[in-house]
């Protein structure tokens, strides 16, 4: 079966005396919550909404007693093909949808990637979300990160959404493992850009936008600290870049740190584990926004992936301070 790349809108409605006085704008945005004021008065400047048969301006008055239709052809945003794949969904009703995305998955086809990305299971699983700038997906996460992402189901949450992420109101927290040790909190606010000669990269630059990164220290080992890291803003491979800044690189990572390279003295088994390791070790742990339907604070929280838990309990038997100390990652790492 061909897919169909656009929407028909088609709907007839009679103003009522209670009408009386709104604008046309106004009137169909109220029929239409999920589609931003600026779409419908595309609409309507288009001529796809008559009032008694004629078109008329996004400012027009109703006086209560007019034949209303609308007519609309809404044309797919995303032309990317629709690939089934287990998106691993934590959460979802009409609005919105929150993931938690496995390392290794993509989020956006890119050069080299046509393909079997998130994109492309989002357009498997919800047909709607190819009328929606890049299926629904308001924010990233990078190839080699895991954890929790929210994609927005209509236009009214993907606007508010986008918003939200603007104004720096959604709260994102994340665990990471980094080289060295660290013992004290600190905030990170230093600009970030593009790279001057690796354009695949990103670096702190005089000449880049504000970036905010604050973290805690969890755990320290004897060559690595886990940390709990908040962003306040979200600028592409912020925390990578960042913890590269300060000379504490993200454990794995193969673009801001050597990950193959370890310390001397560290335990011969576990160099192995450190220079197998296939990622970076980051993951979005807890996401937080206001509901676009509800207007209300919802939060959500993910438990560590099996290769996180895994190094960790790696690091705790191979490189504690006290070898005799609790291995009991659930209490070294207690749920946020």
């Amino acid at each position: 079966m061909k897919q169909q790349n656009s929407q028909i809108i088609t709907q007839i409605n009679n103003a009522t005396p209670a009408d009386a006085g709104l604008r046309i704008d106004q009137y169909i945005t109220a029929l239409f919550p999920e589609y931003s004021r600026g779409t419908i008065q595309k609409w309507i400047s288009n001529g796809d909404v008559l009032i008694n048969t004629a078109t008329c301006k996004p400012k027009q008055k109703l006086k209560g007693f007019e034949n209303i239709s609308i007519n609309v052809k809404i044309e797919a945003a995303v032309e990317d093909k629709p690939q089934k794949m287990n998106l691993n969904i934590q959460f979802e009703d009409d609005e919105i949808m929150v993931l938690n995305k496995k390392a290794g998955v993509l989020v956006h086809p890119g050069s080299g990637n046509p393909d079997r990305t998130l994109l492309n299971g989002l357009l498997a699983h919800n047909d709607t979300q190819k009328l929606l700038p890049r299926a629904g997906i308001v924010h990233r996460l990078d190839k080699l990160t895991s954890g929790l992402m929210v994609v927005a189901k209509t236009s009214n949450a993907f606007n508010s959404l986008v918003e939200q992420l603007k104004q720096h109101t959604v709260t994102r927290q994340y665990f990471a493992i980094v080289k060295g040790v660290l013992t004290k909190n600190n905030r990170i606010d230093m600009p970030i850009g593009r790279h001057k000669t690796k354009r695949t990269k990103m670096a702190v630059s005089i000449n880049g936008k504000r970036a905010v990164t604050n973290f805690e220290v969890l755990h320290n080992f004897k060559h690595y600290t886990s940390i709990k890291v908040f962003l306040e803003t979200g600028r592409t491979h912020q925390i990578r870049v960042h913890m590269h800044y300060v000379g504490y690189q993200l454990l794995g990572d193969p673009v801001y740190g050597n990950h193959l390279r370890v310390e001397p003295d560290l335990e011969s088994g576990l160099k192995d584990v450190i220079r197998e390791f296939p990622r970076q070790a980051l993951h979005a742990k807890v996401l937080s926004f206001i509901h676009p339907r509800t207007n209300k604070q919802v939060t959500f929280k993910s438990k560590l992936p099996e290769d996180l838990l895994e190094l960790m309990d790696e690091l705790t038997d191979f490189d504690s301070f006290n070898s005799e100390g609790d291995n009991d990652w659930e209490v070294m790492y207690p749920e946020v």
